[in-house]
């Protein structure tokens, strides 16, 4: 009996708007809970995924400058309470600073005083919810292609589409840049580190930047940027009416969802707006005539990514309405944060990428 013929290697890349749509839900998530423990989980979860399925690009490598950058917000915050003082009162006293005295018009400001276990803790999980949730931005933009997900975009959205990921492209491209000037001055025996390889590696930086802007503006100038096509005046009209409406719908059901008195029509109004916006997007597609090379595809692996990372957020906002207390451990009394089972296996699903995305891969 022969042996049965290997399976096919997963080497088709999922949609970028998955990847997308997988780590905001996950960053959603992180903001319905300050346990660090649930929080740990998601920082992990996210980290292992993008180890295992980020590919071998210049823009994929920015994920370590975004858990740099949450590790700078969570030291910024507990700084920030050891030195102004935290609104949790507490009898727990860590260290006792010397305060300094402020006038009559500064009331309820205060530099130094009483540290207290209370209060640190509290901004350490308040904290550790902001960097997780930046942690997670940074895994879409080690996942998800800028140049795919532009692609992707509706008609109606691609100029600002266009801005955003220039924005989202530029820390990436610095990095990399900043990485390879400064293995350059090594192998040539320069030093790297301190102010001065600071001073000398700034310089080549903002000239490739600006040289990188320039090439930019040219490319989008010679490929129409910017054109526009001829519509009827009724059509514009009809496009304005429909996305302005649909806008002001959506907030209008998003506030009716969040507050007791419209939960009777926050969701019909929320499901009318969303509608009219897209409709108006549709509409508004036609002023941009553009074509697409090899449109990415929403796959069925794409859509069981995406669905993993909705399931994770919904699943900890529901458990948020039913026992807010296993998500929001108390500092008051002082007590240990317990690990919850259902929250903690709901977040696992977020791992599932990992075995549907395929493996490292370069990508132009």
């Amino acid at each position: 009996m022969s042996a049965p013929a290997p399976r096919p290697p997963r080497t088709a890349p999922l949609h970028p708007g998955a990847w997308w749509l997988w780590a905001l839900a996950l960053g959603t998530a992180a903001t319905r809970t300050t346990n660090p423990l649930l929080l740990a989980l998601l920082l992990t979860t996210s980290a292992y995924v993008v180890v295992t399925c980020r590919p071998d690009t210049p823009w994929a490598r920015s994920y370590s400058a975004f858990l740099h950058l949450a590790l700078a917000v969570l030291v910024i915050r507990l700084v920030f309470v050891v030195a102004l003082g935290s609104p949790i009162p507490g009898t727990h006293v860590v260290v006792a600073l010397p305060e300094v005295p402020l006038p009559d018009w500064a009331q309820g400001v205060r530099l130094g005083g009483k540290v207290t276990a209370e209060g640190v803790l509290f901004a350490l999980y308040d904290g550790l919810r902001l960097a997780t949730l930046l942690v997670c931005v940074g895994a879409a933009n080690a996942l998800a292609s800028p140049s795919r997900l532009l692609k992707s975009l509706p008609g109606a959205l691609y100029e600002a589409g266009v801005a955003v990921v220039v924005a989202l492209t530029y820390a990436p491209h610095l990095i990399a840049d900043v990485q390879r000037l400064r293995a350059a001055r090594r192998l040539r025996g320069r030093p790297d580190r301190g102010l001065r390889g600071l001073l000398q590696v700034a310089l080549p930086v903002l000239e490739g930047a600006l040289e990188r802007s320039v090439a930019l503006a040219a490319s989008m100038d010679a490929r129409g940027y910017g054109r526009t096509a001829d519509v009827p005046a009724p059509v514009r009209r009809t496009t304005a009416a429909l996305t302005l409406g649909g806008l002001l719908g959506v907030c209008a059901g998003t506030y009716g969802l969040l507050t007791a008195a419209g939960g009777t029509y926050g969701l019909p109004v929320l499901l009318a707006g969303l509608t009219a916006a897209l409709a108006g997007l549709r509409l508004g597609g036609r002023r941009s005539p553009r074509t697409r090379y090899r449109p990415d595809r929403w796959t069925p692996r794409s859509c069981l990514v995406a669905a993993s990372g909705v399931a994770v957020a919904a699943l900890l906002v529901l458990t948020a309405s039913a026992d807010p207390a296993a998500l929001h451990p108390t500092v008051i009394p002082l007590t240990a944060p317990t690990l919850p089972l259902g929250p903690a296996a709901a977040i696992l699903l977020g791992i599932l990428p990992a075995f549907l995305a395929p493996a490292r891969r370069k990508e132009p």
